[in-house]
């Protein structure tokens, strides 16, 4: 009687195939593609866990230093003379990152954000427990619910904080504490919205209720006009502002820019189209740009300008809308919108063509091709505020006493 052979040549799914079976190769790419996951997985892992173990330390090192200070505070000089002999020390003991100024951020930091961590994770003083109770409870309520400000976060890194301190006003340094998380900025996105004064400009258009939903809850798009910004700010093209750019010019350089375009123009927009062809009764006309957005089910169709906004612009986004809510939406569809883009405009000229169309579905703003400082800003906000403002009614004169 025969028997089996001890050891069979047959592979069997534990066993290791050749380097040249085809089925060896056709299972390749799949594992490297899941431990690629695994592996990056990791990377991200501990690069959030190194972010959040800094911020945590700074907020920590800061505390320590202003109560040190609440202790010696009738002493002159004395949290100037604590700052430099404590960076000496740090500095010979752990070497860079411990001048004064970088002090004086980390104390700045907890008297900014003095509920940045709960009680409960205060009373363990290891900074590795602290890293890993914060790691737990993050990812126990990833994507749960809306980010809260003034709360630590592992998406944030300690250079998102030293951006976020350099905003002053408690409302404003919330809401890009919120959009920072809700749009995934990165550091330097952070400090362009920041230095464009975005709050400022979406504020402009809303009422006390508005402005504190924005500090509250981030930027929340429910209407069309939620998603206007006045104006845009494009120094991102490179073009100069001269009386020689056009159109063309400007439209192009918006198309090689589209991901900073999109960043500026705000969340939820989809690039479509760029000169789209309508043609009636033989004649052509053409969009400059399309774009759907995503939350608000619409159409959003973009005229560009280069000099100062007329009534026969405003007629032209008209008829390019109606067009559109006519020939192109489909169910499911809200009412098109109309955005033109001009360097300059004038209020009455916009009010009085657009009518109820201006808090409707068209729009004008205006653009900027440079970065202007804050002050410039803050002074351009102030101005567009007292023309929407009405004039303060003229007070009466009181009846003098004994006369009729």
């Amino acid at each position: 009687m025969r028997g089996r052979p001890a050891c069979s040549t047959r592979p069997t799914a534990d066993m290791p195939q050749a380097p040249g079976d085809p089925k060896a190769n056709k299972a390749t790419p799949a594992l490297y593609g899941r431990v690629r996951e695994i592996l990056d997985a990791a990377r991200t892992g501990i690069a959030r866990t190194v972010n959040t173990t800094q911020v945590l330390a700074n907020w920590l090192v800061g505390r320590e230093i202003v109560e040190e200070e609440q202790r010696g505070q009738r002493r002159a000089g004395y949290g100037a003379r604590l700052l430099a002999q404590l960076s000496l020390r740090l500095t010979r003991n752990y070497g860079r990152g411990y001048s004064v100024d970088n002090l004086e951020a980390f104390r700045q930091f907890y008297l900014a954000y003095p509920q940045l961590i709960s009680e409960t994770v205060l009373r363990k003083s290891a900074l590795p427990a602290i890293s890993e109770t914060v790691s737990r409870k993050s990812a126990a309520t990833s994507g749960a619910a809306p980010p809260r400000p003034g709360r630590l976060h592992p998406d944030l890194s300690w250079s998102h904080y030293r951006c976020l301190l350099r905003v002053g006003h408690q409302g404003a340094r919330d809401f890009y504490e919120i959009e920072a998380l809700k749009q995934g900025w990165s550091v330097r996105e952070l400090s362009r919205q920041a230095g464009s004064l975005l709050f400022e400009r979406l504020a402009k258009s809303r009422d006390k209720a508005g402005v504190l939903r924005l500090a509250s809850r981030g930027h929340e798009v429910t209407k069309p006009l939620d998603v206007l910004r006045d104006p845009l700010v494009m120094e991102f093209l490179g073009l100069p502002e001269s009386h020689r750019l056009v159109e063309s010019q400007l439209e192009q350089a918006l198309i090689e820019n589209l991901q900073q375009f999109l960043l500026e123009l705000g969340t939820g927009f989809a690039f479509v189209a760029r000169q789209q062809r309508i043609t009636l009764d033989g004649d052509h006309f053409f969009i400059d740009l399309v774009f759907y957005h995503a939350v608000l089910k619409c159409y959003v169709l973009v005229d560009l300008k280069v000099g100062k906004l007329t009534h026969a612009d405003l007629g032209q986004i008209q008829f390019y809308v109606n067009y559109y809510d006519r020939e192109r939406r489909t169910e499911g569809d809200n009412p098109t919108v109309g955005l033109v883009l001009c360097p300059d405009k004038n209020d009455a000229v916009v009010k009085y063509t657009l009518g109820e169309q201006q808090e409707r579905n068209i729009f004008a703003t205006r653009y900027q091709l440079h970065l202007p400082t804050e002050k410039q800003l803050q002074q351009e906000l102030k101005r567009e505020l007292r023309q929407l403002l009405p004039a303060a009614a003229p007070a009466k004169k009181k009846p003098r006493e004994g006369k009729e």
